[in-house]
């Protein structure tokens, strides 16, 4: 049902072609950890480092956490030159050597035996540039489909996971993980690794067209129209809707939706590294983006630790017949971790033995316990200044952090709205000034 939605980011692959062939048109997109895509543009690697060391001087490779054009690649064989898909479609296998050409630079993706800037260890990723120099292209790459005793021999957009072993050197193309400087716009950093069998070594193909006109200019028309969030939505009845929501309901647990780019670990979402992208206009910028009040959120996460901390401080304290509360306030005390605590637990712990793709949203129920849990923590830290505090001025200033603290919940909300509703338009620095943490990966086309 989601993806009649108007840019709904369930139909993202729907009526896409699925085997990969000569003249595909894709964006490959890190399959583990941070969601970004290979990109390429115009600008070159410095000619020397702050290091002093020198680069190649070739176009810069990187992988970059938001949608664009630069993000699309067209597959080659190294044997031939015209780009279209032919008929019958020239089919890439596991094990076949392909050239991966940039679709608006025109130039191959390319390796030297060069340092890469930010891990020296391993080698340069870059788009190849004939400076008619002894530097010659690199430029040839062997595709490895990792689970091809599931989906087959047959590279398959969105299915296929893959590894692209670089033919000169042996290594695999890698996302490291560093970010680089100002020359590199602050983009991550693509590198080939010697060690091949590692998961930042895994790719995937999550968009995917058929190139259809051999004319340059037309294939980048094609590339700038693209848009990785259709603009136009499925059209789907009543009934359709309806019955697709029951089976989603009853069946949907039944399925494991591998490497969805939104996807979290529950070690993640204390701190809500990643919320979930639901939609996103096809006029602007305008979206609708599950993620928490950062305030609430983190200082709910904040008092399950201090409501432990407590606690167990408390039992050592009576374990030596300290009493710091009185019998009363104990067991108000005690009935906060009997119920807030433990449902708080029971709610968040299982997800780590849930062998299935999981979202920010499964975290949810836990949340609420954690939020009053965090209430009740107030209510008792207030209760224990005036009782062990002689001078009244403590309990106020607690009153007072306390009204501050909601006032600044209050701004966040505001200043977040703009993503519960999507009814905002937004600036491209509209939705960077929201991103406050790196690993929020909202969505937004170029207007």
């Amino acid at each position: 049902m989601m993806a009649s939605l108007e840019g709904g980011l369930a139909s993202i692959t729907k009526g896409q072609p699925i085997t990969v062939a000569h003249g595909s048109q894709i964006t490959l997109r890190h399959s583990h950890g941070r969601t970004c895509w290979l990109h390429s543009h115009q600008h070159v690697y410095p000619i020397r480092y702050s290091d002093k060391r020198g680069s190649s001087h070739q176009q810069q490779v990187t992988c970059y956490s938001f949608k664009d054009v630069n993000n699309w690649w067209i597959v080659k064989r190294p044997e031939k030159n015209e780009l279209v898909v032919e008929n019958p479609i020239d089919a890439i296998k596991h094990g076949d050597v392909i050239q991966l050409v940039h679709g608006l630079t025109s130039r191959a993706l390319n390796s030297h035996d060069v340092a890469a800037p930010m891990s020296p260890q391993c080698q340069e990723v870059s788009c190849y540039i004939d400076y008619n120099i002894s530097m010659a292209a690199q430029n040839l790459w062997k595709v490895d489909i990792i689970n091809r005793e599931q989906m087959g021999n047959v590279w398959r957009a969105i299915q296929s996971q893959v590894r692209l072993i670089h033919l000169n050197s042996n290594q695999a193309l890698r996302y490291s993980g560093k970010q680089l400087p100002d020359w590199g716009f602050h983009q991550h950093e693509v590198v080939t690794d010697r060690i091949i069998y590692q998961d930042d070594t895994i790719w995937n193909v999550e968009e995917h067209v058929y190139t259809k006109s051999e004319d340059q200019k037309d294939r980048e028309r094609d590339i700038i129209a693209s848009e990785m969030i259709p603009t136009s939505a499925p059209q789907l009845s009543f009934w359709n809707k309806f019955f697709e929501l029951q089976y989603k309901m009853l069946f949907k647990g039944t399925e494991s939706v591998q490497n969805h780019m939104f996807s979290s670990e529950p070690i993640e979402w204390p701190l809500m590294v990643r919320g979930i992208a639901y939609w996103v206009s096809n006029h602007d910028n305008a979206q609708i983006h599950l993620i928490g009040n950062i305030m609430t959120w983190y200082t709910a996460t904040f008092s399950v630790v201090v409501y432990c901390l407590l606690f167990v401080f408390y039992l050592l304290r009576r374990r030596r017949l300290c009493f710091d509360l009185e019998n009363d306030d104990w067991e108000i005390f005690k009935a906060i971790g009997l119920v807030f605590l433990q449902g708080y637990l029971f709610n968040y712990i299982p997800y780590f033995f849930v062998e299935r793709t999981l979202f920010l949203h499964n975290y949810l129920p836990a949340y609420y316990f954690k939020i009053l849990l965090t209430a009740a923590l107030f209510e008792h830290i207030y209760v224990l200044i005036k009782k062990t505090v002689q001078n009244k001025i403590a309990a106020k200033l607690f009153v007072v952090f306390v009204l501050v603290w909601l006032m600044y919940v209050i701004y966040i909300f505001k200043r977040f709205t703009v993503l519960n509703y999507g009814v905002t338009k937004l600036t491209l620095n509209d939705i960077r000034n929201l991103k406050w943490r790196d690993s929020w990966d909202f969505i937004y086309h170029r207007n």
